[in-house]
């Protein structure tokens, strides 16, 4: 497991997305809007991990919720797995609550899924698996 990626709601991607490639001395590496959610991103590079900016696309998606409640800042902490599946029922054993138990594609060509803040001390953690490349 490692740290796949930071996720941070931002009320503006434009803005947002010039002040970390100001921060960062580099530009983003991808937009990409996930409309199942409700959210565009914006990925940042860093080492071995990324930054990922989510901008709400609707007033009810998760990320607007989550603007109004608590303003911009970190949203999530995604760890990265070699096997989604294996993990889930590995955290469910070790008691560990998640929002749904079965993944759903995400950005970044992911596999993703999110465990409950209340069995995370408050964070919301999210579990991704790099998605199978499709044979052409």
């Amino acid at each position: 497991m490692k740290i796949e990626h930071l996720g941070i709601a931002v009320k503006s991607l434009n803005a947002s997305d010039e002040l970390f490639a100001k921060l960062l001395g580099k530009e983003n590496y991808k937009q990409e809007a996930v409309e199942r959610e409700g959210v565009t991103t914006s990925f940042y590079e860093l080492g071995e991990s990324k930054i990922e900016l989510l901008e709400a696309t609707n007033p009810e998606s998760p990320i607007a919720k989550f603007l109004d409640k608590r303003g911009e800042g970190i949203h999530h902490i995604a760890f990265g797995v070699d096997d989604i599946q294996k993990e889930i029922a590995r955290l469910k054993e070790a008691g560990f609550i998640f929002i749904s138990e079965v993944p759903k594609d995400g950005a970044d060509n992911k596999l993703v899924v999110f465990m409950h803040p209340k069995s995370t001390n408050g964070i919301l953690v999210e579990l991704c698996q790099e998605k199978e490349e499709e044979p052409s």
